[in-house]
């Protein structure tokens, strides 16, 4: 078992979500448009395979409303923005995070001093 690899797929499937909201809390976003943002980060590297499902399971929670839009480029697009639900799951998720990343900080010793 590749345990390197396997950490990284772990801790990115329980926090992409939320990475996904965050950068649609100061302005809406399209899916290519968030893939493109998240590949712009190494450990958040994702395809659109994996992020329109999950699109639409943020949809389905309520987190998430759309409305399209024409393109000047293209067909229509969907525009995804986060709804108060989602903004009170983005802070949730916020305070959990850090007191999360400190108890984990200071048992692996990464704490810094």
């Amino acid at each position: 078992m590749d345990v390197p690899g396997s950490l990284s797929t772990a801790l990115r499937r329980g926090t992409l979500e939320f990475c996904v909201l965050a950068l649609m809390e100061k302005e809406e976003q399209y899916g290519v448009e968030l893939v493109r943002r998240l590949g712009a980060e190494r450990a958040l590297t994702t395809s659109e395979g994996t992020l329109y499902p999950m699109l639409a399971r943020l949809r389905r929670l309520g987190w998430l409303e759309t409305t399209w839009r024409e393109s000047t480029s293209g067909p229509p697009r969907r525009y995804y923005s986060l709804t108060p639900q989602g903004r009170a799951a983005l802070r949730h998720f916020r305070e959990e995070w850090s007191a999360f990343r400190d108890t984990v900080d200071r048992i692996v010793g990464t704490r810094a001093a």
